[in-house]
């Protein structure tokens, strides 16, 4: 119920800790887990019962690298080279973005990826924070997970709506609204992940704050039980209907506006063979609607190393 090593290098946990609001309300008993509670009208909300947390076929969209301007889904993301990766840590700011429909959601997350779209045999590992009305009934951010290991056809879900992620945790619900959010021009409020393959059991833990949550065995995937392809990290959007949206990505401002104002991921470490973290570099971005939604990146010799700033108002004067 413990991973047997941790990634050998410097965590560099975020400064202003975020919580769950539903800490204020107590705490689970040790050796249970927190279950976020499904409610009738969360089920009725999906097309069916058997689609309600997963993505379903009509929303499977081109992945990041094969991602079109027409494939519904808008990024803001940077990427890993091609290579042989066994997992990532970042920081992330916290935010609220305004969504135009119920239906749209807006997240930040990291994806960790093996296999292709095409192929039908896509393997990933995701985690961040949404804003997802249709899917949690409210437009609070929250912490979610998602995997998959055929391209989200038939396997995979959000959070813990299916078999595949073990939780060992008792403080932290998955789907649980995070608070406090950042503002914009005051405190930024940030929450450090950390993902990685544990070199003894295969199996993939998940840390949060410092804190571990618990993990995706290595038998659930194809691809993944080895190592990830590449690794991505930024925001997501996708709107419910055709044509362009002004939901929100990150801040809802564009990264030239930088520290306070801007979304950001900094920190953007990867794990390598040894199970040892260092700097990402050699990031290509994808950003395919620049005008709606934007990302760049940077590095500094600070604790921001290799760092991003990304995402946007979506439609505008420049953006229609």
């Amino acid at each position: 119920m413990q991973p047997s090593y941790y990634p050998y290098g410097d965590s560099n946990i975020a400064p202003h800790p975020i919580t769950q609001t539903w800490h204020q309300n107590g705490k689970c008993p040790e050796n249970t887990i927190p279950i976020r509670r499904i409610k009738e009208e969360d089920v009725l909300r999906a097309n069916s019962v058997n689609w309600y947390g997963k993505k379903t076929p009509e929303d499977l969209h081109k992945f990041h690298l094969e991602a079109s301007a027409n494939s519904g889904h808008q990024y803001a993301v940077a990427s890993s080279p091609s290579g042989s990766f066994y997992g990532t840590q970042i920081s992330m700011n916290l935010w609220k973005p305004m969504t135009e429909s119920t239906n749209d959601f807006s997240l930040t997350q990291l994806w960790i990826v093996a296999g292709s779209y095409s192929n039908n045999d896509l393997n990933t590992i995701e985690t961040g924070w949404q804003v997802y009305p249709y899917l949690y009934g409210d437009a609070n951010p929250r912490l979610f997970i998602y995997w998959t290991r055929d391209a989200y056809r038939t396997t995979g879900c959000y959070n813990l709506g299916c078999s595949g992620f073990v939780q060992t945790n008792n403080q932290i619900a998955m789907g649980g609204t995070l608070a406090p959010q950042s503002t914009y021009g005051g405190t930024q409020y940030e929450i450090t992940f950390l993902v990685w393959k544990d070199p003894n059991t295969h199996n993939w833990w998940m840390q949060l704050g410092g804190t571990n949550v618990g993990y995706w065995p290595s038998s659930i995937f194809t691809h993944l039980a080895n190592s990830a392809s590449y690794i991505q990290w930024g925001g997501e959007v996708a709107p419910s209907e055709n044509g362009q949206t002004s939901t929100q990505m990150g801040s809802g401002h564009f990264p030239s506006e930088g520290f306070g104002k801007a979304s950001y991921i900094r920190n953007i470490q990867t794990v390598d063979s040894s199970n040892t973290l260092s700097s990402a570099n050699g990031l290509s971005l994808i950003n395919p609607t620049p005008n709606c939604y934007n990302v760049q990146t940077g590095t500094s010799s600070s604790n921001w190393r290799t760092y991003m700033f990304y995402g946007g108002p979506g439609r505008n004067s420049n953006c229609p």
